[in-house]
């Protein structure tokens, strides 16, 4: 889920180094005051706007599988419903690349962030209005308010981490850190609690709320966006100047063998975002009474009933726990024993996903022995992907950074989310001809097909990790 906060928590680590640079080229900096060695008067406002914006995007992101396949006026069938959800949130990730050379070479990145922001208010008015008036015709308007989404949404992405290291001077790049976690601590709150309120909306009151409470928390993540406009430190783009880049044979060399270990992680994105569709398909025919084991418990307890989409909060809530045991207890060990390889922690957790994906099969297979499990059972799966997404999203990310040429590190990044984009299409593209073609990957093979290829992945990505060698370049200060 929180590719964005991995790519703070990396940042954190590096961009120290990063600041020193950009603070050394005042050319490129508008007239803002100086900065001092406090904590920077902007940083309120960017946090502010981070939160409301991830309770945005994953309050809907959230829901779509169940608005879908259950929606009386879409009707559409689960797996059309799957593919077009992934063709969704392959597009998001593709977009931020582009509004990363749109911010780098014309406008900047506040102007981009601001202007994006209002296309994405617009598409959670689209996704909304359906409900509000008959008129409206539903198909046309989800698909309206899932591209201004994918376009909003994307294009923000490579500019919202970056102003944030805008901010910061030599005099106090000390606080940078600390700014990053709680950077880290606003995506996480405001995706936990969107998770679980807006299942609880569509349920209750129908999409029309569900759908309009995150475009008002959007609009409200703009307006404070815009509110603080007189307080950021604005980097100025460089132009055409990054073009000239791509022209040495050197960069382009570095550029195609960190392509080679990203073209592995297009399986892991596959599967791993199947968690908001066949995942919440199948917690849609369990027991939602999590607690009816327990019989220890009282009857008021045990008779809970958790909503299936509502699950997913357990993601940004275990990336919470699960970050800090690896950074403060088992990384330490990891790199007495192993080194620091980050192509190993990388392997490790494609395995992981490996074991995670025997879940959804082995749910499949109860289903079609009409055995009704509980809803409980995807909680272990969710604590193993969640692992395997610190140990391949987060590492990736540190490794993109470290690997790319210091003029290109920005673009890299970008291409790092391109990942997700054809994971995502990959499995669109499954779901489609499942739908088009009766019997084909029918059932449980469906899942099996997927953990064949995530074995056959993690096998070869071995080859990897014993050839590839790793030189880490970090900017330099000026």
């Amino acid at each position: 889920m929180n590719r964005e906060s991995e790519q703070l928590s990396v940042g954190s680590d590096v961009s120290g180094a990063s600041v020193s640079t950009e603070s050394t080229v005042s050319s490129t900096a508008s007239s803002q005051p100086a900065s001092t060695g406090g904590l920077p008067s902007a940083v309120p406002y960017i946090v502010a706007n981070e939160a409301a914006e991830r309770f945005s995007f994953y309050g809907m992101s959230a829901i779509l599988m169940v608005y879908l396949s259950g929606s009386t006026y879409l009707n559409m069938q689960e797996n059309e419903a799957a593919g077009w959800i992934h063709l969704f949130r392959g597009s998001v990730y593709f977009f931020p690349l582009l509004g990363a050379l749109l911010a780098d070479i014309f406008f900047g990145k506040f102007r981009i962030m601001f202007w994006l922001s209002l296309v994405y208010c617009l598409g959670h008015l689209a996704l909304a209005l359906p409900d509000c008036f008959q008129s409206c015709d539903p198909h046309t308007f989800l698909f309206l308010g899932l591209a201004l989404i994918a376009l909003g949404s994307g294009g923000i992405k490579s500019c919202t981490s970056a102003i944030v290291g805008d901010q910061f001077t030599a005099e106090n790049q000390h606080h940078l850190n600390r700014v990053y976690h709680w950077f880290y601590l606003a995506i996480n709150f405001g995706s936990f609690f969107s998770m679980l309120l807006t299942p609880w909306l569509l349920k209750h009151c129908g999409p029309g709320w569900a759908f309009g409470v995150p475009g008002i928390l959007m609009a409200c993540a703009t307006l404070i966006l815009w509110l603080g406009r007189k307080k950021y430190r604005i980097v100025k783009p460089v132009g055409w100047k990054i073009l000239d880049d791509l022209k040495n044979r050197e960069c382009l060399g570095t550029l195609g063998r960190i392509s080679i270990v990203f073209g592995f992680l297009i399986l892991f994105w596959a599967v791993y975002d199947q968690t908001a569709t066949i995942w919440v398909k199948q917690a849609q025919g369990m027991n939602a009474q999590i607690f009816a084991p327990l019989t220890f418990l009282p009857e008021s307890i045990r008779s809970f009933e958790l909503l299936p989409s509502q699950l997913q909060a357990l993601n940004p809530l275990l990336i919470l726990i699960l970050i800090p045991i690896f950074t403060y207890w088992i990384y330490p060990v990891w790199h007495r024993v192993w080194g620091h390889s980050t192509l190993k922690k990388i392997a490790v957790g494609l395995f992981l996903t490996v074991i995670a994906q025997c879940f959804p099969l082995a749910f499949e297979l109860a289903a079609g022995r009409g055995i009704v499990l509980n809803l409980a059972w995807q909680i272990p799966a969710y604590l193993i992907l969640t692992t395997a997404e610190v140990l391949v999203s987060v590492t990736a990310l540190e490794f993109a950074y470290t690997q790319s040429p210091r003029s290109m590190k920005s673009i890299v990044m970008g291409a790092f989310l391109l990942t997700t984009t054809c994971g995502n299409f990959f499995v669109a593209g499954v779901n489609f001809l499942c739908e088009r073609h009766e019997g084909f990957l029918s059932g449980s093979a469906y899942g099996l097909f997927f953990l064949i290829l995530a074995l056959v992945n993690a096998l070869l990505f071995l080859l990897v990790v014993r050839f590839y060698r790793e030189k880490t370049i970090l900017q330099e200060e000026e």
